[in-house]
């Protein structure tokens, strides 16, 4: 086992530089780079994608010549929006974000500052990236954890007795809710809950942005707790309900297959009672697929599954931080983070296979060559 995790180990290594430079060279190619999100903010045609949640986009540090559209030499090279600047301004700026080099050495120089963990400061916000993360991530963290746990804690008990029950009346009704919950995405029923429980037309329960109320580090740690759990009920039943639908099939497809192969059969025959069957032979091969699967579960929902329930409910989130840097082409907010994440989903397909060994200690990976 120990010769294939470090296999694995060694394997992630050039599946993280090719999605790097996949990317790098994808996202630098394309037009409206971060010179021109600045040059737009100048001339007042920018888009500030964190005015919602209050925040700002940079540019208090541009130099004088920002504000020169006349008289001397005039830039009209390949930005857009540059025409009628002072050339030296645009070299200011090029030199500002890193773009006087050719594209290789700002890759290089990139990888090799994330090998340090050194990911650099963002371009509008004027703080460090790892701090932006650390300041999102208890939000995503609350959102995922929450969600992968009761989604878990719903799919499993259903898809087991949807499998029991193949073909009955209660298999028949669940497998229209589950229709229902599959076919209409999350944020639809979040802007349904809003209108429901969030004062949208009817009933005014649930805050509706935010996730504690002001004065929350004033409260009682009970009441701190209660108002915690008041702010992101909404949220979390969004995505629960948008995401319970593929994990309980999968469960009940995982058992229906088991349950009908010889082993069950010659279970049954040895007079082992329905109980004991379902629970001592079929279950740990059933699940060995759903349980193997939380880790990279977790990770979807995590950082990719609440990016319209963060901005539906006002949740300053890693999905919404990543949105807005993909707007502003804040580039060391999205290299960082797609390093990071993209190095956590590697060690987390690492986890799942682990969780199999877990589960099932005949699996052996050391048969494998790859």
């Amino acid at each position: 086992m120990l010769a294939y995790i470090v296999r694995r180990l060694l394997l992630i290594v050039p599946t993280l530089i090719g999605i790097m430079v996949i990317n790098f060279v994808i996202v630098q190619s394309a037009p409206g780079g971060p010179i021109e999100q600045m040059l737009s903010q100048l001339q007042g045609t920018g888009v500030d994608a964190t005015a919602r949640i209050g925040g700002t986009s940079g540019g208090s540090d541009l130099p004088p010549q920002a504000q020169q559209s006349g008289g001397g030499e005039q830039f009209t090279g390949r930005y857009r929006g540059a025409q009628g600047l002072d050339p030296e301004f645009i070299k200011q700026l090029e030199q500002q974000f890193g773009f006087d080099k050719p594209m290789h050495e700002r890759f290089l120089k990139m990888m090799g500052d994330y090998l340090v963990f050194d990911f650099g400061t963002s371009y509008f916000r004027d703080q460090r990236v790892v701090d932006l993360v650390l300041d999102k991530m208890p939000v995503s963290i609350s959102l995922g954890l929450w969600t992968t746990l009761i989604v878990y804690l719903i799919s499993i008990p259903l898809g087991i007795r949807k499998a029991v029950k193949d073909g009955s009346k209660f298999d028949i009704w669940t497998s229209g809710v589950v229709i229902v919950g599959y076919a209409i995405p999350s944020f639809l029923f979040a802007v349904l809950l809003i209108v429901l429980f969030s004062g949208g037309r009817y009933l005014d329960w649930f805050p509706l942005r935010g996730l504690t109320s002001e004065g929350w580090a004033f409260m009682p740690w009970w009441q701190q707790v209660l108002d915690y759990f008041w702010h992101i009920t909404l949220p979390v039943v969004a995505l629960v309900i948008g995401g319970f639908a593929g994990l309980t099939m999968l469960t009940k497809n995982s058992f229906m297959e088991e349950i009908n192969k010889q082993y069950v059969i010659t279970a049954r025959a040895k007079g082992l009672n329905e109980r004991q069957v379902l629970y001592g032979h079929v279950f740990r091969n059933a699940m060995l697929i759903v349980i193997a699967g939380f880790p990279s579960a977790f990770i979807s929902i995590l950082f990719t599954g609440s990016l319209l329930i963060e901005v539906i409910f006002s949740l300053d989130g890693l999905g919404l931080l990543g949105f807005e840097a993909a707007i502003n082409r804040d580039y060391p907010v999205m290299f960082a983070t797609l390093y990071f994440f993209t190095l956590l989903g590697l060690l987390m397909n690492l986890a799942g296979d682990l969780a199999y060994v877990a589960v099932d200690p005949r699996i052996d990976f050391e048969s494998r060559k790859t």
